[in-house]
């Protein structure tokens, strides 16, 4: 009888970690298109920007691109591209977005693609969740989450726990 409970209650617990571990997995879909974990750095009060990050894979047959971005916590969210030419720092809005080749994964992290937050409204805090929209040219609109992580995040360390 000892163990009908014991075998009861571990299948429960493995049941509810099972439940837990997938919603925090923090993983978004629109069409053919996985959005993974999409966060942000805390910002120190009155700052005027800020960096959104996440990957994007196409699991389709058809090239799709992100075209937009919007958040209601800023008055304005651009794609960019920072990349080293000629040995100096540069960074560029792309303007018409960034495609995303069927069975490719892109990555939005710091150094590299990224979305800028324009015009904060209110700082970031670690540990809230912001709401966004990203827009694609065939797969339509979704609507995802930031997760805003420590001010000091570097990307590896935005996973932990996700």
């Amino acid at each position: 009888m000892n163990f009908a409970r014991f075998a009861v209650a571990g299948a429960l617990a493995l049941a509810v970690s099972c439940a837990a571990l997938a919603a925090s997995a923090h993983g978004f879909k629109v069409g053919s298109l996985q959005i993974g974990h999409p966060w942000s750095r805390a910002t120190p009060a009155g700052a005027k920007v800020g960096g959104g990050y996440l990957s994007i894979e196409n699991k389709g047959t058809a090239p799709d691109r992100l075209v937009a971005v919007s958040v209601p916590f800023a008055a304005r969210a651009e794609i960019h591209e920072m990349a080293v030419k000629d040995g100096i720092m540069t960074m560029r809005p792309l303007d018409n977005g960034i495609e995303i080749a069927p069975g490719q994964k892109v990555e939005f992290k710091p150094g590299g693609y990224h979305i800028m937050f324009m015009d904060l409204k209110e700082p970031l805090k670690m540990g809230e969740m912001m709401k966004g929209t990203l827009t694609f040219e065939k797969a339509g609109t979704v609507d995802v989450e930031f997760k805003v992580d420590s001010i000091a995040a570097k990307g590896d360390d935005a996973h932990k726990g996700h």
